[in-house]
């Protein structure tokens, strides 16, 4: 009996940890170097272009996330409430505009200048989405990055797909999306970063 009771439960445990693992905030913090380091002649010139980007425009609105969440504005740093979306989306979108005018006046490698319009891009179409309907922006997020893994550094990495398939079972399996709105996500950010980023980089 008691495997049979403790088996959902810890199904749901690995659910909650991938979910923030593979937070949205986290891997924008994570590629953005990465792909700085591959952009510039010299790694780690690149990387610290990478490294400035992923404090302006992922370390600066989650911090204010959380605050916000310490606060109580928010349930949580995933703010499960579709309702409650809109101002944080707003607050990344205003951060990867504003990290993208900074980085482009300063110089930064144009394949990185890519990704972040590409990032500002998602931002935008999934905040006029969630206007009407919950899309999975953690999915979105993970397969973007996958699939932006993947051009920059060739077919090897689509095994980091495997990022958005866990990603998007662990958001079903937490209750906090359908399989359509993990789907709609996952496709909506590979479409986005297939197209976008590499029209420009």
């Amino acid at each position: 009996m008691s495997r049979v009771d403790t088996a959902p439960a810890r199904s749901e445990r690995f659910a909650t940890v991938l979910t923030t693992v593979f937070a949205p905030a986290h891997l924008v913090i994570g590629v953005l170097p990465i792909i700085g380091a591959a952009s510039d002649t010299s790694a780690i010139r690149g990387l610290g272009w990478g490294t400035l980007a992923a404090l302006l425009v992922g370390v600066l609105p989650y911090t204010w996330v959380l605050y916000a969440v310490r606060r109580g504005r928010f349930s949580s740093p995933h703010i499960p409430d579709r309702a409650q979306r809109l101002l944080p989306l707003a607050v990344a979108a205003a951060a990867a505009a504003g990290g993208l005018l900074t980085l482009a006046i300063l110089g930064a490698p144009q394949q990185l200048i890519a990704l972040l319009v590409a990032m500002l891009t998602g931002l935008v179409v999934t905040t006029t989405i969630t206007l009407r309907w919950k899309i999975s922006i953690h999915t979105a997020v993970a397969a973007g990055t996958a699939t932006i893994l993947t051009i920059v550094f060739g077919p090897a990495l689509t095994a980091s797909a495997i990022i958005a398939v866990t990603t998007g079972w662990s958001r079903i399996r937490l209750r906090d999306h359908t399989t359509a709105q993990v789907l709609a996500g996952a496709i909506l950010g590979t479409i986005i970063a297939a197209t976008v980023f590499i029209a420009l980089r």
